[in-house]
């Protein structure tokens, strides 16, 4: 089984204008994720529609391709450039790297590509235990609910299962639920047809991108993980990355 790591990567984002060029350490953030990925794969490739990224990858000798401004998600991205690379290099399974995690964990990566060993697995991703009440009730995070075979039934910004009868402040005492955390990896066959899906009422209704997956039947692994990555949404976040970079720094 040969997998490849894709960086989807854009430079308009609402939050955080030119986020994968921002400077940490001495190396844009790209940069950081990039190298991190070709550690764990033969093969790597930054995915955007931005010339001053893909400039940037060049310059450190990192691989590019150019994507359309169009897609709608890192998937959309993710796949075309698959598809593009696909005419030179041949492989079986698309790791998606989140290029605002440049930090992420190695063994998350092998949990994902462990899950493909499961011949009916389509996609795979990752889940961590919720365990603040904050988190629980928070739209923002995603709450995912799985299979006895670990594949996903649902995702939802609610709180997922509804426990009825039970005081909600006894939830987490009573239930495990589970975060989703975005990180994917697909068959190559899947990804490309995944692209060609149309919206569906569930993904509309929720705006959630792997609804529309399950709505057309694609099976989806969900691996556990103890560890969450260390992700950079907006500017803030970048300084907050700084602040415990610097502080590791000094205490070593």
């Amino acid at each position: 089984m040969i997998a490849i790591a894709i960086i989807p990567a854009r430079y308009a984002s609402t939050r955080f204008p030119g986020k994968p060029l921002a400077i940490i350490g001495n190396k844009p953030m790209v940069q950081h994720v990039y190298e991190r990925s070709k550690a764990l794969f033969d093969y790597a490739a930054v995915a955007t529609d931005d010339q001053r990224i893909a400039d940037t990858v060049k310059s450190f000798g990192g691989n590019v391709v150019m994507t359309s401004p169009e897609h709608q998600s890192g998937t959309d991205r993710c796949a075309e450039a698959a598809q593009i690379i696909k005419e030179t290099i041949d492989f079986d399974i698309v790791v998606n790297i989140q290029g605002d995690e440049p930090f992420f964990i190695e063994n998350q990566i092998k949990s994902l590509l462990d899950c493909f060993d499961d011949n009916q697995t389509d996609i795979a991703t990752l889940s961590t235990t919720i365990s603040t009440y904050e988190t629980l009730f928070d739209i923002n995070k995603v709450k995912v609910v799985c299979d006895i075979n670990h594949r996903a039934m649902y995702f939802s910004r609610q709180t997922i299962p509804f426990q009825r009868d039970i005081d909600k402040k006894e939830w987490l005492n009573k239930q495990p639920y589970r975060l989703h955390l975005g990180l994917y990896a697909y068959r190559a066959k899947t990804l490309a047809a995944l692209a060609k899906l149309s919206q569906t009422p569930l993904e509309l209704a929720e705006k959630l991108e792997q609804l529309r997956w399950l709505e057309n039947g694609y099976k989806i692994k969900v691996a556990h993980t103890n560890e969450v990555n260390i992700g950079i949404d907006t500017p803030e976040d970048l300084q907050r990355v700084l602040r415990i970079l610097e502080k590791q720094k000094n205490i070593g």
